[in-house]
């Protein structure tokens, strides 16, 4: 009688590590899509200039860098270089599609990081009209329950003419944007295409 209490209560605790490392499995997964539909709504916004909704998706203590113009610390200044960008308007394109993530989530820790593909489009009518892409390597974190963009981070790989293709080079980055200063210098100093650049991985292997 008492070796099968034995074997019930062994049993009744192997269901229950299973039903926890389910349950850790499943948090897992809705965080993972929490990330992914947070970043891919920053795209959409950045899309159509909501430079407002866009900036709202960041902690309050986030950071942003973007094309080695350095960095801008917490949210509000994050607001603010968003809104120093072009305004969406009529003959407008700026497209940003967020693309081939690689996510790794600390569920105890309530953050996590990622690496994405920033596939862009980006012109105006009868002026210019060219091609961008950046890799992204971003942290995120819970805030209030809620998953936010810690640091953004997009490493320019190539900017280049429509109309001129890659094969003719790349346009030079922009280092600055005008009538804003960054809190602080670019963590990395690079040149993107025709110059080779690998943005750091936040991870060895998967």
């Amino acid at each position: 009688m008492d070796e099968r209490i034995d074997q019930l209560a062994q049993a009744v605790a192997d269901l229950r590590a299973q039903l926890a490392t389910a349950q850790r499995a499943a948090a897992k997964a809705d965080h993972y899509v929490e990330i992914c539909n947070l970043q891919a709504a920053y795209g959409y916004y950045i899309d159509k200039g909501r430079w407002d909704d866009a900036a709202d998706l960041f902690a309050p203590d986030a950071t942003l860098e973007l094309a080695g113009r350095g960095v801008y610390v917490g949210q509000e200044r994050v607001r603010a270089y968003l809104h120093h960008l072009p305004p969406y308007g009529h003959g407008v394109l700026y497209n940003h599609m967020q693309l081939q993530p690689v996510i790794h989530i600390d569920v105890d820790a309530g953050t996590a990081k990622g690496r994405w593909r920033s596939f862009m489009m980006v012109g105006a009518l009868n002026a210019e009209a060219r091609w961008g892409e950046a890799t992204y390597e971003n942290e995120y974190k819970l805030v209030d329950g809620q998953w936010r963009i810690a640091l953004l981070h997009g490493y320019m790989n190539i900017y280049t003419e429509f109309d001129q293709g890659w094969n003719k080079g790349g346009v030079k980055l922009l280092r600055s944007i005008d009538g804003l200063q960054a809190d602080l210098p670019p963590t990395m100093q690079y040149e993107a295409y025709p110059e080779p650049v690998i943005a750091p991985y936040h991870y060895d292997k998967v």
